[in-house]
């Protein structure tokens, strides 16, 4: 029975500290977050060596409530932020690569392009701006003459070039149309 127990008291206890301290994505978190959810992990096997539950949880516990302060203290510490978490970094601006960053942080070129590639883009000099997030992620803005055509653009077009072909011509929502069409399928 108590094999059965034990199991079962160490993964309900790992989910709900981790339900407490907020979790993301592992693909969201930030070094400290993917060490105390290694160390979770860890923690949580231990029982099965050592007979103690309440020392393991209590132990989970700690690396939680540890977490937790070095958030707070991101939060309201821009000091700490930089010397624990990291600060956004530039590794493109204006369509060109800022080899200086990307060495700073051990991104390749390869590595990036291949970035880029999975976000669909397919040129450096598409993108106005593009950031690696203190979590990893690769955030970008696209240059003007890359950015899709948005729906308000479209209608912008469409409506200027119907009233300049017709003088006494009404615009036309064009997104309007396109829901009574959806609704009629």
């Amino acid at each position: 029975m108590e094999y059965i127990l034990k199991p079962i008291v160490m993964f309900i206890s790992g989910v709900l500290l981790l339900r407490i301290s907020g979790r993301r994505s592992l693909a969201q978190m930030t070094m400290a977050e993917t060490i105390v959810i290694i160390s979770i992990g860890s923690i949580i096997v231990e029982p099965f060596v050592d007979e103690n539950i309440m020392k393991t949880v209590l132990t989970a516990a700690i690396f939680v409530g540890l977490l937790i302060l070095f958030e707070v203290a991101e939060y309201y510490s821009e000091t700490f932020e930089r010397l624990f978490i990291g600060k956004v970094k530039v590794v493109i601006e204006n369509g060109k690569v800022k080899d200086k960053e990307t060495k700073k942080i051990k991104l390749t070129d390869d590595e990036l392009l291949a970035r880029l590639r999975q976000l669909g883009i397919s040129k450096v000099s598409d993108i106005k701006k593009a950031t690696i997030e203190t979590n990893g992620v690769l955030g970008y803005e696209l240059t003007e003459e890359a950015r899709p055509l948005s729906v308000s653009d479209f209608n912008f077009i469409m409506n200027k070039i119907m009233k300049q072909l017709d003088h006494k011509y009404k615009p036309i929502d064009f997104v309007k149309l396109l829901k009574e069409k959806n609704k009629t399928k």
